[in-house]
């Protein structure tokens, strides 16, 4: 987005936004009934030694709240765009671990279990999921090649594939791939079948996404390598393609974190993934959510080397189009 020059006061500076914000909290505090909530206990001894004791708690408390936050946001916007994130990230982050500290959780057992998750459940989600996308892109480039032809078998089987595996769900996918297969005689496993549904449905997304790419690239650039002697696939290879990358790389770099979260989806037929690990492994001692968390903050965390990975290419793509 376009970063405005014009020097302005900050919304966060203005008293009329500060106070509609300081309402708006105390309003959602009471009606939330905020004197009911662990909020309360930490504001009791002040609201003790206010007027209307009991009766008025909920009032009193969300008027503290609303003075805490409101204040908060104030002071937030003084402060810098890198530091306002900064700040904003570790108070959001704070709040979550105060939540997940409340549920007296069990940190010897997540410590005992965490590098088994690591070791063997980290390593096998990112092994089928790098499997899979490769699958993936090689489907969406032909798919997507065989919705721009010529040809009308190929592009009724094209828009039949992304038709099917983009209109089922992911979990339908899986079973019909795992079961319904042996029925034709050939057993299947249960890495082969989750890769190979994993594959199909998101190289059905990516196919749009490559033909989007494809089509994005203005009709002189064929009509240019065409009048050179070109042929239509010299064409593609060689002058179309590596221009719609830059468009189709980021996107794809998407469609890899979503697929990385929904191969937990494979758990269900007995992959030894993540989810697959974190739902047997609490199943002993009952500590279900102690290895749920575990699973959530290494999903996150994964995600976030791999955003970071997937600015650093966006970047090195876009060097050659900056203006």
């Amino acid at each position: 987005m376009y970063h405005d020059h014009v020097r302005r006061d900050r919304l966060t500076n203005k008293a009329w936004f500060l106070g509609v914000l300081a309402l708006a909290i105390t309003a959602a505090g009471i009606l939330g009934g905020i004197g009911h909530t662990g909020l309360a206990a930490a504001f009791a001894p002040v609201t003790a030694a206010l007027p209307g004791g009991e009766a008025l708690v909920s009032v009193w408390a969300a008027l503290g709240l609303a003075l805490i936050l409101t204040l908060n946001v104030h002071l937030l916007g003084r402060l810098s765009l890198r530091l306002q994130v900064a700040a904003v990230w570790l108070e959001v982050l704070s709040l979550f671990l105060v939540f997940f500290y409340s549920f007296d959780l069990s940190y010897s057992f997540i410590l005992g279990k965490l590098s088994f998750l690591i070791t063997q459940g980290v390593a096998t989600t990112l092994y089928i999921s790098a499997i899979s996308i490769a699958i993936a892109f090689v489907l969406a480039m032909i798919g997507a090649i065989a919705r721009l032809s010529n040809n009308g078998f190929a592009i009724a089987i094209s828009s039949f594939y992304t038709s099917f595996f983009r209109g089922v769900p992911l979990l339908i996918q899986i079973y019909l791939i795992y079961l319904g297969i042996p029925q034709l005689g050939y057993v299947i496993g249960a890495i082969p079948a989750g890769v190979a549904a994993l594959s199909l449905c998101y190289g059905a997304y990516m196919t749009e996404i490559f033909r989007a790419g494809i089509m994005s690239i203005p009709k002189g650039q064929w009509e240019a390598a065409r009048a050179l002697g070109f042929g239509p696939m010299h064409t593609l290879v060689l002058i179309i393609l590596p221009q719609s990358l830059r468009l189709i790389i980021p996107p794809t770099g998407n469609q890899f974190i979503a697929m990385l979260k929904d191969s937990s989806l494979v758990s269900v037929i007995g992959v030894w993934e993540l989810m697959f690990l974190a739902r047997t492994q609490g199943r002993d001692e009952f500590r279900h959510l102690e290895m749920l968390i575990t699973a959530a903050a290494l999903y996150w965390l994964i995600s976030i080397v791999l955003e970071q990975l997937q600015a650093r290419l966006e970047r090195r793509l876009a060097r050659g189009h900056r203006h």
